[in-house]
Parts: C-alpha cells; sequence; structure tokens
C-alpha cells in the first residue's frame, strides 16, 4: 500500500499557544497536531471530508482540529478563515 504525503492545505498565519495549552502540553505534542491541521487531519474534530473542509473555507469559516497530547490532554487547534493566525488552546480556554 503506498501512502502520499500531502502537502499544506493552507497557510497557518502567526500561531500562537495560550498559557494553559503551554503549561499542559509540549512542543512536541504542538508541532505533530500543527503538522496534522496543516494537511487537513482535523483528528477528533469529527471533519472527515476535504470537500466539507473546502467548502467552509469558500464560506469563510475557521478550520478547527481537536487532539489528544501524550499525557491525554485534549486541546484545539483553530486556524482563523483569513488565515492569519492559528491558536493552539485546550477546550477550557475558549
Amino acid at each position: 500500500m503506498y501512502q502520499l504525503d500531502v502537502g499544506p492545505m493552507f497557510r497557518l498565519g502567526q500561531v500562537v499557544v495560550t498559557d494553559q495549552a503551554t503549561a499542559q502540553l509540549t512542543l512536541d505534542d504542538v508541532m505533530f497536531a500543527l503538522r496534522r491541521h496543516v494537511r487537513g487531519d482535523w483528528g477528533d474534530a469529527g471533519v472527515c471530508d476535504r470537500r466539507q473542509f473546502r467548502r467552509a473555507r469558500l464560506d469563510g469559516c475557521r478550520v478547527l482540529s481537536a487532539y489528544r497530547a501524550a499525557n491525554g490532554t485534549r486541546f484545539w487547534v483553530i486556524t482563523e478563515a483569513d488565515q492569519n493566525r492559528t491558536t493552539v488552546l485546550l477546550p477550557e480556554d475558549f
């Protein structure tokens, strides 16, 4: 079986990590999630169809992914619709 490496689907812009996320996540957790997020792997967010993703971007919606860190902490990665900023945060930061 062959697996293709899909390149970035959009820009992340400025990446911001909240204080609570910084305290509970490792740099490896954050970087791994950002690589997945930008390639259209939304983790546990429930969005699994590329057409839905592209449609959301055309409609001016932000892109949200949900992941779990190595220590089990649940966290989100959100890229704003204008792709100027991506925020890594815990659900309680929202």
